[in-house]
């Protein structure tokens, strides 16, 4: 079991920035691929950035050169960097983790305003 516990999100302006965090616990060194997606109102939830299996990662091209996916293994913790935030990036993010079975956080709003 994995459990996930987000935190950072919020209401800024347009061309704003966020940093959201999610701390992993329990059976973390099971983990091999952890990061963020999101889900906006009436839309498939999406991958936004993912930490894979070896280190390399994935963004999503809506978020290219905006987003940073960072981590600190010392405290089992992954980071999402949001600058240049668009009104379009108002979701619902979630953290995720893939450790044999598929864990997620219980989510964090973020709302952009033009």
């Amino acid at each position: 079991q994995v459990q996930l516990v987000e935190s950072g999100g919020g209401l800024v302006q347009a061309g704003g920035s966020l940093r959201l965090s999610c701390a992993a616990s329990g059976s973390i060194f099971s983990i091999n691929a952890m990061g963020w997606y999101r889900q906006a109102p009436g839309k498939q939830r999406e991958l936004v950035a993912l930490f894979t299996n070896g280190g390399s990662t994935n963004y999503a091209d809506s978020v290219k050169g905006r987003f940073t996916i960072s981590r600190d293994n010392t405290k089992n913790t992954v980071y999402l960097q949001m600058n240049s935030l668009k009104p379009e990036d108002t979701a619902v993010y979630y953290c995720y983790a893939n450790a044999i079975l598929g864990y997620w956080g219980q989510g964090t709003q973020v709302t952009i305003s033009s």
